[in-house]
């Protein structure tokens, strides 16, 4: 029903644009973006290898949809597994998640680093730029900091990288091209690139909260656990009914890295189910917004602090 809701949409975004009904076609835009998401999170369960039974079945659907979603599969999925297999652990960060340093880590870089870090970790450059860039320019060359004749990066098969984005490229160039010969390419654009974008922000939003938060969970081994890491370390973020069919229940992330065979729409009726679970912390929409000031993991005090509290772990 998502793929039929959204290929409308687009269809009639186009047919706006074509007709030079510009403003009708991005007032739709919005509503395209949030069914994206809800695509975006299928993908994820198609990652996951939990929306089918079928392997097959999870890979094809998960590749059709990262054509509007205009990631690719292969690559995300197996990046994505690396995150939750490793996510909380201090001794394994890197690919498939926000950078994150420690205190002690932030104050041994120079001053130049200190500057590229803050940079990074600004609301605006990781969420408000950095996602749309992410989705539409680094997603089309995933391994352009690779080491030059690298077999590996990150731990995956950079042959393995390469066939999923190229690919993905090819058919973008097939799919887009055509309906630009056949519609124009601005219509096109109107129609598919604001819906992508307002989807690049949530789903970044969304992706950011569930981890960066004050009270998130960080360890190093033996300390770490992943039963720990995922239950005090991803967030119940708890959304409005009509938002949580948008995001796909994604915002019961703590049951998700718990149990990622779980497919998203089945994620309710397992935390209605525990007793356990309906007494863990929830995060609403208003106190999210504090999080976009966090930026640092303290180990002394075991949470995540803004800059401005530096002088006070001093």
């Amino acid at each position: 029903m998502s793929l039929a809701i959204y290929l409308a949409l687009v269809a009639a975004m186009i047919a706006l644009s074509a007709n030079g009904e510009w403003g009708f076609s991005l007032l739709l835009s919005p509503v395209a973006g949030g069914v994206l998401v809800k695509l975006f999170t299928i993908q994820h369960d198609c990652g996951h290898g939990s929306y089918f039974k079928s392997r097959p079945a999870n890979d094809w659907l998960g590749r059709f949809v990262s054509i509007l979603t205009f990631t690719p599969y292969s690559f995300w999925r197996d990046s994505h597994n690396r995150h939750h297999a490793g996510s909380g652990d201090l001794d394994r960060r890197g690919i498939g998640a926000v950078d994150t340093l420690t205190v002690e880590e932030y104050r041994a870089l120079s001053r130049f680093e200190r500057v590229l870090y803050r940079f990074y970790r600004h609301p605006i450059i990781l969420i408000v730029i950095g996602a749309p860039v992410y989705f539409f320019i680094l997603q089309r060359l995933p391994i352009a900091s690779a080491p030059p004749f690298a077999k590996t990066y990150a731990g995956l098969k950079v042959k393995q990288v390469m066939r999923s984005v190229v690919s993905l490229n090819l058919a973008l160039v097939v799919i887009y091209g055509g309906l630009c010969f056949l519609f124009g390419a601005g219509a096109v654009a109107l129609a598919v690139l604001p819906a992508v974008m307002i989807a690049a922000w949530v789903g970044t939003w969304l992706f950011f909260v569930q981890h960066q938060y004050e009270d998130a969970y960080w360890a190093r081994k033996p300390e770490w656990t992943y039963a720990e890491a995922a239950i005090f370390g991803s967030s119940h973020y708890h959304l409005p009914k009509i938002l949580r069919w948008f995001t796909g229940n994604i915002g019961l992330h703590h049951i998700h890295h718990l149990a990622s065979g779980i497919p998203n729409y089945r994620l309710p009726e397992c935390y209605r189910s525990s007793k356990d679970l309906l007494a863990l912390p929830k995060m609403t929409i208003l106190e999210s917004f504090n999080c976009a000031r966090l930026a640092l993991w303290d180990e002394a005090q075991r949470k995540m602090i803004p800059f401005r509290a530096l002088k006070a772990t001093a």
